[in-house]
């Protein structure tokens, strides 16, 4: 075997054979008319694994690696071999429907390695965890609210004689999740068990508890199902299964660390439904909204959403691309991950280990002739300055960046390096936004405020008049609280007092006043916001006090959690 002093050379030596070997496979397969498959990068079920041993799979140089009902898909380096049909007539004699795909060898012992891991995860029967989503539905439907699903996650776990019990535990937390809109659930192990926690609208709230054991044995499950090496226990892993249920697809992103007390787990659920609200319906305040539909139909030009991770700026930007698409553009995506397909639009996903980034995706996608790209995220100069300068030369360009505000946006473009001139001919709108969550409207409650919150409220409200020419005031507003008791019972929002989420906005146009201080020797966010007070578009706070709160819709200590509710 070839080697190199340099182990980074071996590597991508090593690296090319696998290539190789892959590329020889998809000829003789098409050549011979197989179907073929590479495992390295698919999930093995354990489940088909497990219906030949191994010492007859290593004899046959074969991996079963997909089991559905009765079909099971076999991988094979030699599909034509005895041994091979010998294994295809045993499995049709025990009532299989077995298919063959060509695989390489590299993919064979990628699914071997699975074999002495599988006693590590509790025994399943094959088809127990259906990940076509049928049980997840009528779970899904069953469950009412968290209590719902702690308790039954104690009902399985206190049967002691349920073979399937990982599985059914693992049912009840997915059934859970999507029966309560959470967006990630997250397995903390500690010293004597681990802590189940689900972020529902932003916030992390509690589930359950599980023994040491079970959870030994359901991260095993888990990392089984996300393609996963259970041997590697002291390195971080990534990986993905889905979820097939009658109107969609929900993905699946499990993320595994180690820690003090084990592997800690957080599985992100890509719902597209929480994806797909029409602009219309983001809560845009009706001024700043009439701006932006007038932005995001120009012919050119950069438009940024700006704000912290999970600040629902895809959302919007979704709701742009909807809005606008028509048959007569093409629009581009470059997005990682994909989080809602688009029917009409060409959507990529980057790749950093094949070199396919961000900016490499932005640069690519300009040679396939677009009218409209959207970028996922703005992370360094290169990506920065290519956007601007497609913006620049005839297309209509979104992105996001990380800003606390609507006035961060451009002194951060500067200090990624972007030419001043670039911003002010490039960027049309700048857009920070944050998610507050929504009181419950059957169980919420008048709000009391005290001295401290009444006099920042009316300040705000005070503030939003002069730019909006509105006559509210403090006395005529409709102020809740959440009804966070711990008897409380609504059936609505399961007694968190809160159901779902919407955004609170403000905009910054770069009009003259704004292009003056880019050119200037004073850019500073503070000089930024001095000149877009002219253009009276309501701040975050002050559109979450004088609109969002003022309506009922949210809390005074919500919205103090993502916003800063003082400025003056």
């Amino acid at each position: 075997m070839t080697t190199f002093q340099d182990p980074k050379q071996d590597e991508r030596f090593r690296e090319l054979q696998k290539k190789e070997q892959e590329d020889l496979v998809v000829m003789l397969a098409e050549r011979h008319g197989f179907p073929h498959t590479r495992l390295s990068t698919a999930t093995i079920n354990t489940d088909a694994l497990r219906l030949i041993p191994e010492a007859e799979a290593r004899k046959a140089n074969v991996a079963p690696f997909a089991l559905i009902g009765k079909r099971v898909k076999v991988g094979a380096t030699s599909p034509t071999s005895p041994e091979t049909l010998a294994i295809v007539d045993d499995l049709s004699r025990r009532g299989y429907e077995p298919e063959v795909v060509m695989i390489s060898q590299t993919s064979i012992e990628h699914a071997w390695v699975l074999y002495p891991e599988i006693s590590k995860a509790e025994e399943t029967e094959a088809g127990v965890f259906d990940v076509s989503g049928r049980e997840l539905v009528s779970l899904a439907q069953d469950i009412k609210g968290l209590s719902g699903i702690t308790d039954a996650v104690t009902a399985i776990t206190d049967t002691s004689s349920s073979r399937n019990k990982i599985s059914r535990v693992l049912e009840a937390l997915l059934g859970g999740a999507v029966a309560v809109g959470a967006s990630d659930i997250h397995f903390e192990p500690e010293a004597s068990g681990a802590r189940v926690r689900m972020r529902i609208d932003g916030v992390l709230i509690d589930v359950s508890r599980l023994n040491g054991d079970m959870y030994r044995f359901l991260l095993s499950r888990i990392k089984l199902l996300s393609g996963l090496k259970l041997n590697i226990t002291e390195n971080s892993q990534d990986g993905r299964f889905s979820i097939r249920l009658p109107e969609n697809a929900i993905e699946i992103r499990t993320s595994v660390i180690p820690e003090e007390h084990g592997e800690s787990v957080v599985m992100r659920l890509l719902n597209p439904e929480s994806l797909t609200i029409p602009f219309e319906e983001l809560g845009i305040d009706p001024y700043l909204f009439a701006i932006l539909k007038k932005e995001i139909n120009r012919p050119d030009g950069l438009v940024l959403t700006t704000g912290p991770t999970g600040s629902g700026k895809t959302t919007t930007l979704y709701s742009f691309l909807k809005y606008i698409h028509t048959p007569e553009v093409k629009i581009i995506t470059i997005e990682n991950p994909i989080e809602y397909h688009l029917d009409g639009i060409t959507q990529t996903q980057t790749n950093t280990k094949e070199g396919y980034t961000f900016v490499q995706g932005l640069k690519t996608a300009l040679r396939q002739d677009p009218d409209i790209i959207m970028v996922g995220e703005i992370r360094d100069s290169d990506t920065a300055q290519t956007a601007l300068n497609a913006a620049f030369t005839g297309h209509l360009v979104f992105s996001t960046l990380h800003t606390n505000n609507a006035a961060g946006v451009i002194p951060r473009l500067v200090n990624l390096g972007v030419n001043p001139k670039l911003i002010t001919s490039g960027l049309n709108v700048s857009l920070a936004q944050r998610l507050t969550r929504r009181l419950c409207p059957t169980c919420k409650r008048p709000h009391v405020f005290d001295a401290e919150e009444q006099n920042i409220v009316e300040r705000a409200i005070d503030r939003y008049n002069k730019k909006r020419g509105t006559d509210k005031s403090f006395a005529q507003g409709t102020f809740f609280d959440a009804n966070t008791d711990t008897e409380n019972t609504c059936p609505v929002c399961g007694g968190l007092g809160y159901k779902g989420r919407i955004g609170v906005y403000e905009g910054i146009l770069t009009d003259e006043h704004i292009e003056a201080v880019i050119l200037s020797d004073n850019l500073t966010e503070r000089e930024i916001k001095k000149a877009a007070e002219a253009q009276n578009i309501p701040s975050m706070a002050e559109d979450g006090i004088a609109g969002k709160m003022y309506a009922g819709l949210t809390s005074f200590h919500e919205l103090r959690r993502v916003v800063d509710v003082d400025e003056t």
